[in-house]
């Protein structure tokens, strides 16, 4: 399985940081978020990893290379302007092939074990869920056995499982079936084949923590010492 790392993003609620270097190479407790993702991919037996960017990107290619010093095997989708989530996957699909694959936003840090992706999903999509965080309190769907719902389903069963989007999941190619190239959000083509029952969810109770501030910066690295 082929895995594909978000990380295009400017990162505007991290600066000064990110204003000369991209979100991705921000370090936590000395290392770069991505690496966190890179190693922990390679642990779970991956082996091709696909990265986006768009600012500053070219950081990110010079710092990480070809993955050989992380035992992958890393190819880059520039974007020059952002292409929005969806608009990024697609562009990368001829990179990614015609078998699902991991996608993992680059600006999270967790200790998910990727290996648990290790298996063939059953519709377009399966989405790791967490419990809603503080700064993102409503969530995103709603986790009813297996199945992931809409926002607003009306059943009290589903909305009580209502979680939040990790940013790591599986995907389908498929589930870009007549899209075109330019810019989009992925969370419209989720919604609509939720609405087909084609996606499915797991409720991750380890520790993640979006990395889209100073403040939450502070929080890994507090993690981690508390790790070591």
């Amino acid at each position: 399985m082929k895995a594909m790392i978000l990380a295009a993003g400017k990162g505007e609620r991290m600066r000064p940081l990110t204003l000369t270097t991209p979100k991705p190479l921000v370090r936590a407790a000395g290392v770069p978020l991505i690496e966190y993702h890179l190693k922990a991919l390679h642990a779970a037996g991956i082996r091709e990893v696909v990265i986006n960017h768009a600012w500053l990107g070219q950081q990110i290619e010079d710092y990480l290379g070809d993955g050989q010093r992380y035992g992958l095997s890393i190819g880059y989708s520039p974007e020059g302007e952002p292409l929005e989530t969806g608009g990024g996957i697609f562009r990368a699909l001829p990179l990614l092939g015609n078998e699902p694959f991991v996608v993992v936003n680059g600006d999270v840090w967790t200790d998910y074990d990727f290996s648990q992706l290790h298996r063939k999903i059953d519709g377009l999509a399966h989405l790791v869920m967490i419990d809603n965080p503080p700064h993102h309190p409503d969530g995103d769907f709603s986790l009813l056995g297996d199945r992931l719902a809409e926002e607003h389903s009306g059943d009290e069963r589903t909305d009580a499982r209502r979680l939040t989007y990790s940013g790591i999941s599986i995907i389908d190619p498929a589930l870009f079936a007549g899209c075109q190239a330019g810019a989009f959000k992925l969370a419209p083509l989720l919604r609509e084949a939720m609405r087909a029952g084609r996606v499915t969810g797991e409720h991750f109770q380890g520790r993640w923590v979006d990395v889209g501030t100073l403040e939450r910066l502070a929080e890994v690295e507090q993690l981690l010492a508390g790790n070591a």
